[in-house]
């Protein structure tokens, strides 16, 4: 019987592991979720007796998809792991590392799609005035929170595209940014004046104080002077909505959910959200129209007398 670590330790696994981070161009952590989905896989074809990748069926990939079903896995989770699964026998068979592609029809169970929780725009006010208001004392940490959580809200950046920003990629005066995204996109982002004044105050009186040798040209450092992690971005949001009088507890991608869906509310078109999210497709997007849609109807129907 072929044990996890056998099936891991075959060439293939190390193959599109390389292809993921060379090839493709992505992420450590969407290489990790990856070898995640991978790792599970074949867990339980060794349980099974599975000697190598060449023999997985049908059959056998189904079974693991009705035992993480059975398991209580959200459907997310089911449609993410089939989507691994596709993914890495095409590539196997189409490099000739097996002969034939057994998750050709694996068909993923079909996800109940929500929407994403979103801050009222007072609510998003709130936040803001609680950071600027923070911000008052003059600590360089304060200073900072409040231009990140400004640049977050104004540009629907994610948090990972915020700690790459370097110095050089903000233009203050035209209020543009050079963005990173997925899949090393690059893409130029507008922000208003508002982020663009707390920006200012953290180049001019914040950032001198936390610099190091090694902060190199990082816009956001942390406390100990080096580039921001994603974390620290994560802790603060959650510290500041926490504080935020009838907030949800959302994340720095819950401020771009927000961002979205108050620039469809105000009737920006929504290709140009799509240019300014960066998302390779418009249906992806679209969902900030639902958001939108949804919380009109809400709305009517607790002020309608008729409704």
């Amino acid at each position: 019987m072929a044990t996890h670590s056998e099936l891991l330790d075959q060439p293939v696994v190390a193959a599109y592991e390389r292809h993921l981070r060379s090839e493709r161009g992505r992420s450590p952590h969407t290489v990790r979720g990856y070898l995640a989905d991978l790792h599970d896989l074949a867990d339980r074809l060794g349980e099974t007796g599975v000697d190598s990748w060449d023999d997985v069926t049908l059959a056998d990939l189904r079974s693991w998809l009705a035992a993480l079903d059975a398991a209580g896995a959200s459907r997310a989770t089911l449609a993410r792991r089939s989507a691994a699964a596709r993914g890495f026998f095409a590539w196997a068979q189409r490099t000739g590392a097996i002969p034939a592609n057994p998750a050709q029809r694996l068909v993923a169970p079909k996800r109940v799609k929500t929407l994403p929780d979103v801050l009222r725009q007072d609510q998003a006010t709130a936040l803001l005035d609680l950071a600027a208001v923070a911000a008052d004392d003059a600590d360089p940490v304060h200073t900072r929170d409040r231009a990140m959580l400004e640049l977050l809200y104004a540009s629907g950046i994610r948090v990972a595209e915020l700690v790459g920003l370097d110095v050089d990629d903000v233009d203050r005066t035209d209020l543009l940014m050079r963005v990173i995204g997925k899949g090393d996109k690059e893409r130029t982002v507008p922000f208003g004046r508002p982020a663009a004044e707390a920006l200012e105050i953290w180049l001019q009186s914040g950032r001198p104080q936390l610099v190091r040798p090694a902060s190199g040209a990082a816009l956001f450092l942390g406390a100990r002077g080096r580039r921001i992690d994603p974390r620290a971005v994560r802790s603060v949001v959650h510290r500041l909505l926490h504080e935020t009088p009838g907030a949800p507890d959302l994340g720095p991608h819950g401020l771009r959910h927000s961002a979205a869906t108050h620039l469809i509310e105000g009737g920006a078109d929504i290709r140009l959200v799509q240019e300014l999210l960066g998302h390779a497709s418009l249906a992806t997007t679209q969902v900030y129209t639902h958001v939108s849609v949804e919380r009109l109807r809400r709305s009517f129907s607790q002020a309608h007398p008729r409704a």
